[in-house]
């Protein structure tokens, strides 16, 4: 069992997790999100909201991330899309987000990740979540 969707986006948000911030009061540090991480945190918790299951899914599973990012210039359908943001940057705002709205109860159920980003006639994100045997050879139930 497990879940296929797709998530339209006409801009793939390019902000990342690791964008938070950090200032000191008083000798002490204080992190926070940015504006600009605020909003996207926000579009994709929207965004995911209307895919998360009834039932949080439990156990081994694997998580596939395709990015699709609008097509520019010379760029075609399906190529790669070398240029930043890093493809492991980009995943951890979308893991949480789909932690917090209850794909999983928590992502170290995550055993098994694949990503990639792609330029694309029709931008987004697709994902992919699959549950996974018990047995720790990597099959896929």
């Amino acid at each position: 069992m497990g879940m296929t969707f797709f998530v339209a986006l006409e801009d793939v948000p390019t902000c990342t997790h690791q964008q938070k911030k950090v200032r000191v009061n008083r000798g002490i540090p204080i992190f926070y999100e940015p504006e600009k991480l605020k909003k996207t945190r926000a579009l994709l918790m929207e965004r995911l909201d209307e895919h998360k299951p009834d039932e949080p899914m439990h156990g081994p599973l694997r998580l596939v991330v395709t990015w699709c990012f609008k097509k520019k210039g010379k760029h075609v359908d399906g190529e790669y899309k070398t240029t930043k943001p890093d493809v492991d940057n980009m995943l951890k705002l979308l893991q949480d987000c789909m932690t917090r709205l209850g794909f999983w109860d928590d992502d170290r159920f995550v055993v098994s990740l694949i990503s990639e980003k792609y330029w694309a006639d029709i931008p987004g994100i697709y994902i992919e979540i699959k549950e996974m045997n018990q047995d720790g050879l990597g099959s896929v139930l």
